[in-house]
């Protein structure tokens, strides 16, 4: 338990990054402003880890869950949980599915199973059984772990989210049919920023960090070669003049000099 009495729930976020004319694009999502955690801002694709994703019985394709768990600091079984929750997070949120029917494929258009994705966000079905009923084989061979965020101590709503990054498979289109997005869009990391700067949307410190990231990749090849070293990175609330600034994360200061004067919408 946290200092808040709040318990942390595990939770995968996926970064799908694609080529674009001013280079690398990134598909985000504006929160409906319902929601209980993170409401109106603009993220990821992503969500917590439900039971049903740790299920032993899904054809999988790619490094083996103990791969995973040595790259996220976990056990096998939280491992295969989170790399099963990317897979059917980014289906749910954008229709993204990152599975084909044989180890080396990937479907090529997920339009066919728009069904199935609206039983998945109902919790009707679990991933295991969508995949097994369409003779689907998880791709985690398509997926590259990234970084590691903790939601603050103080908290009521706690997470600890992997990241992971993924590229757009081909003939496959990202959209925002979506219970939980008011918005969405592909754009530049830098543009993203820039229109975060500009006080058009609202960032919290984990996106903001992971778009500052990409911003250094010239392609997704590139993005997708990096061995990233993924250490778990928990902020923490310092009393200072104007509220209760985060600290303890990279570039803390950066992010709090560039953050659009939002009032009470600041740094959270």
């Amino acid at each position: 338990m946290s200092e808040s009495g709040a318990s942390v729930r595990d939770a995968s976020t996926v970064m799908l990054v694609r080529d674009g004319d001013s280079g690398i694009e990134v598909f985000l999502q504006r929160r409906v402003k319902g929601m209980a955690f993170a409401a109106g801002v603009t993220v990821f694709p992503g969500g917590g880890v439900d039971a049903a994703d740790g299920t032993a019985d899904i054809a999988w394709s790619g490094p083996e869950p103990d791969w995973w768990a040595e790259r996220f600091a976990t056990d096998e079984k939280t491992a295969q949980a989170l790399v099963a929750a990317a897979v059917r997070e980014t289906f749910e949120e954008c229709g993204v599915l990152l599975a084909g029917p044989t180890a080396d494929s990937v479907v090529d258009d997920s339009a066919r199973y728009r069904d199935a994705r609206g039983k998945l966000e109902r919790r009707e079905l679990s991933l295991a059984e969508f995949l097994t009923a369409e003779g689907l084989v998880l791709r985690a061979d398509l997926l590259r772990p990234w970084s590691n965020w903790i939601t603050p101590a103080a908290e009521p709503r706690r997470y600890d989210t992997r990241f992971f990054v993924a590229v757009l498979p081909s003939g496959q289109i990202a959209d925002g049919a979506t219970s939980e997005a008011a918005q969405v869009a592909w754009q530049t990391p830098r543009a993203a920023l820039a229109s975060w700067r500009a006080g058009e949307h609202v960032l919290m410190p984990p996106t903001w960090s992971q778009l500052d990231a990409l911003c250094g990749f010239a392609d997704t090849a590139a993005v997708l070669a990096v061995d990233r070293v993924v250490e778990p990175i928990m902020p923490k609330y310092s009393p200072g003049p104007g509220g209760r600034p985060l600290s303890d994360f990279p570039d803390n200061e950066r992010y709090f000099d560039e953050l659009p004067r939002l009032g009470a919408l600041g740094g959270r």
